[in-house]
């Protein structure tokens, strides 16, 4: 069956104004418009997002060229001059992060050093946004990330669905986070003909105020899925059991503090009915789906006949698309914010939803100095 790439979204965004000044004949002098999109990937499975959106402001895509040397360094040439203009650099992460990272900041730097007035990154998947919290003896990478990226030049960032809204907080320079909800709650709404007989779950706690929140949307009920299989004994060894056992520990007179009790999630449990229902699970990335797969297991348990996965990353790393063909669920749908086509090539129940629009709304709305709100319509924090 062929796979078709979804351009929804007539409703949500169909009254938008056409961009202003946006004609037939801005392809050819974009140059004088005072804004050039650049993309900054070196592989050509990257470059459609950034194709499909200079498409749809009718200008072309800025000269560049970005190649890896022999040794492995990354190499970034600008062709075209960037005096004066503000450089919208559009950046998808693929599988290889780190040097997707310094092709970054290789070109926000080269323009920097060739006088652009702004450099805008549109990075809809933001990379490294999971080591936001100080884990034992680590680091908050993604606040190194931030950093890096101011020094390199960037003034200003578009990104889509940040895996912890508190990120914004670590840039020096002002944030755009945009959501996908819009899309995904259409897709199921025109997509999924029974969805009135959905029940919207979250695979554990920590998601059920995304999944409330798309549930009180679509006015469907929610389950949440709480508790964890039973450990290994290997598992207590690993460090996520708190308090960590500490042997011949030495403690000063007059300093015992009460006793803690270890953290125990209970057996696993459904809370709300899926009996009979299409059961739908949201959550904003799916990279490693062991415990997506998990899940559809205990809901088809449950009683649910039909399962989907919503997301708005779609990662889907190692055995991901092995592990979704021989799985429970039914579809999996992610947006096109990272390159998948390998993966849906080896798994045709991974659909995709374009959301090439509202990016080049951001981006023409930034240039023209424009207010974001409109894209924030209707959107609450939750989403």
């Amino acid at each position: 069956m062929p796979r078709k790439l979804l351009l929804p979204y007539k409703s949500v965004f169909s009254h938008f104004r056409a961009p202003r000044g946006l004609h037939d004949s801005l392809a050819m002098n974009a140059a004088r418009s005072g804004y050039r999109v650049f993309s900054a990937n070196s592989t050509a499975a990257c470059t459609e997002l950034a194709k499909r959106i200079t498409e749809r402001l009718g200008a072309e895509l800025g000269k560049s060229v970005v190649y890896q040397e022999t040794n492995g360094e990354t190499r970034v040439e600008i062709k075209e001059s960037v005096r004066g203009q503000d450089i919208f650099i559009i950046q998808t992460i693929p599988r290889d992060v780190n040097t997707a990272v310094m092709e970054l900041l290789i070109m926000a730097y080269a323009l920097k050093t060739s006088c652009a007035r702004n450099i805008i990154g549109v990075i809809p998947y933001f990379p490294y946004s999971k080591q936001s919290k100080m884990r034992k003896r680590g680091s908050i990478v993604c606040k190194l990330l931030a950093s890096m990226l101011a020094k390199a030049g960037l003034t200003h960032i578009i990104t889509m669905d940040l895996h912890q809204k508190e990120i914004q907080g670590f840039f020096s320079f002002p944030v755009d986070n945009l959501r996908a909800s819009p899309f995904l709650l259409q897709y199921i709404q025109e997509e999924i003909p029974d969805y009135r007989n959905a029940v919207i779950v979250a695979k554990s706690p920590d998601a059920a105020k995304r999944a409330q929140s798309y549930a009180e949307r679509l006015r469907l009920g929610l389950a949440v899925i709480h508790g964890e299989a039973q450990c290994t004994e290997q598992d207590m060894d690993d460090g996520r059991h708190s308090p960590p056992m500490v042997k011949n520990a030495t403690v000063h007179p007059g300093l015992e503090l009460p006793l803690m009790m270890a953290k125990e999630k209970p057996p696993i449990t459904v809370v709300g009915d899926v009996g009979g229902r299409i059961a739908i699970i949201v959550d904003d990335i799916i990279d490693d789906v062991e415990s997506f797969v998990a899940a559809a297991e205990i809901l088809k348990e449950r009683g649910a006949y039909k399962i989907f996965v919503m997301a708005t990353h779609g990662l889907l790393s190692a055995e991901a698309p092995r592990l979704i063909e021989e799985s429970s669920i039914d579809e999996v749908v992610v947006t096109n914010t990272v390159p998948h086509e390998v993966q849906k090539l080896q798994c045709p129940k991974i659909k995709t939803v374009d959301i090439s629009l509202i990016l080049s709304e951001a981006i023409r709305r930034i240039h023209n100095g424009e207010s974001m709100a409109y894209l924030f319509r209707n959107i609450t924090v939750d989403d």
